[in-house]
């Protein structure tokens, strides 16, 4: 049971970064200005990334739970850790190289945080294979 729960929360992490990064990103910056844009996508992926890393980490105790140390418990410690990297980290830096116009800077970090996110949806893919 706590481990089909486990699978449950994976898909759902997924599902929310899928739909962010396929609706909620792309319908904002064409539904809004680009100033409304920018402050909607700075309020909203800060929640994005808590969430997400919330529920990985509840994977993670589960699995703790449950004695399982195999290769999906490692995979969802690293998709956690790179949630907490991306919201702590990253976003901060994204936003500051933004605001201060380091365009070069701010590409750079913002290209990272996509890598980061699509490789969080690989390895959340093979944990569900």
């Amino acid at each position: 049971m706590m481990q089909q729960i486990s699978i449950y929360l994976t898909s759902i992490i997924l599902g929310i970064m899928l739909f962010f990064s396929f609706v909620v990103a792309p319908v904002t910056f064409t539904a809004l200005n680009e100033e409304n844009a920018r402050k909607f996508i700075r309020k909203i992926f800060p929640y994005y990334y808590t969430v997400n890393l919330a529920i990985s980490a509840l994977v993670l105790i589960l699995f703790i739970i449950l004695k399982i140390f195999s290769l999906d418990f490692y995979l969802i410690l690293s998709v956690a850790i790179l949630f907490a990297v991306s919201n702590f980290v990253l976003m901060p830096l994204i936003n500051k190289f933004r605001d201060e116009k380091q365009d070069k800077r701010f590409k750079q970090s913002h290209f990272i945080s996509v890598v980061i996110n699509f490789v969080q949806m690989i390895l959340l893919v093979i944990i569900l294979i």
